[in-house]
């Protein structure tokens, strides 16, 4: 009886032992890290991830609860983020029933949908071209959009949050969705009331961020290409002309330049360009839409570099502004 008194004593003793041990592995981290389970993962490739996101060490006590509680590696594809402190108990326990933790994509500073595919590719398990071809099939069946080059006016700059599994086809139809309950009715009766679609609204937001980076600018830009429209003038703005060259580290344009065969170049073609040289904030979309009158149709960079420009209602004004302007990028030699 004392023998198997003993032996119980020790037994508990021995699970006890272990279960503290067990809880004693925590991640030991100043920063959390992310763990990603691919699809088609087989058990090595698990505790591959594991131990090359969380160590040796905590990544393998991680790997074998999991494979002890009979770890499923379809079932735990996907991303998840392990906190400083996280018992390896429970990032088993999170990964071993798939409860991933959601990614966040801040979607900005795009000028192509290159950029889009790269930067949501970058973070979720599709990869760019896998996204492109989801865009490409979704917005061409939608008759919204009449070509490609218009495709840039169905996304927003912003930060979304995705499972890391997400598809393309799900991702791509969330963020168009964002664009369609932008556009409210009120916000297309303003559109139709300036004589604009909204994938043209979204074409002058476009010119107008490239053309300053002052927002308190942007009304008063915007309202100066729709005059210029309104009266069949060339829009001739020079980053339309950037984009069609492709190097967007231009600094300056000049007369070469000027003489490409783009349906971008709007100093030798009429109208707005085929679609949106960048990909728009909503705010500066707004700045269109509630775009005060005026009667400038002419502007020129500030020759103090300031990022602001000089306005005019005729051309001898601003030949004169353009002037001081050329005067100052030859003086500190920008080619």
């Amino acid at each position: 009886m004392k023998r198997w008194t003993i032996g119980l004593i020790i037994a508990v003793s021995a699970v006890a032992i272990c279960s503290l041990i067990i809880l004693s592995y925590r991640f030991d981290s100043e920063i959390a890290m992310r763990v990603n389970i691919p699809g088609g993962a087989t058990n090595e490739t698990v505790r591959d991830s594991l131990r090359h996101s969380l160590g040796e060490s905590y990544g393998g006590m991680v790997y074998r609860l999991w494979n002890l509680a009979a770890g499923n590696a379809a079932k735990s594809h996907g991303s998840y983020l392990i906190e400083p402190g996280t018992s390896a108990l429970e990032a088993a326990h999170r990964i071993g029933e798939g409860h991933q933790t959601p990614v966040k994509v801040t979607l900005n500073n795009m000028r192509t949908i290159d950029d889009l595919t790269k930067k949501l590719g970058a973070k979720i398990e599709a990869t760019p071209a896998q996204i492109k071809t989801a865009i490409n099939n979704i917005l061409g069946a939608d008759s919204t959009f009449a070509k490609k080059e218009e495709f840039a006016a169905a996304f927003f700059p912003d930060t979304y949050e995705f499972y890391w599994t997400e598809t393309p086809e799900s991702a791509i139809s969330r963020l168009i969705n964002e664009r369609n309950n932008f556009w409210t009715p009120e916000r297309l009766s303003k559109a139709d009331k300036l004589g604009l679609t909204p994938i043209q609204v979204a074409t002058i937001a476009s010119i107008v961020e490239e053309e300053s980076n002052k927002k308190d600018e942007y009304s008063k830009i915007a309202r100066l290409y729709m005059n210029r429209l309104d009266q069949g003038m060339k829009l001739q703005s020079d980053p339309t002309v950037k984009f069609a060259t492709g190097n967007f580290a231009l600094r300056r344009i000049t007369g070469t330049h000027l003489k490409i065969d783009s349906p971008y170049n709007t100093y030798r073609n009429t109208g707005l360009p085929p679609g949106p040289i960048r990909i728009p904030q909503k705010t500066t979309i707004d700045a269109v839409l509630n775009a005060p009158e005026h009667d400038y149709i002419y502007m020129c960079a500030k020759e103090d570099f300031s990022g602001r420009h000089n306005f005019a209602v005729d051309y001898a004004t601003h030949k004169r502004n353009a002037a001081r302007y050329q005067a100052q990028l030859n003086k500190r030699g920008i080619r």
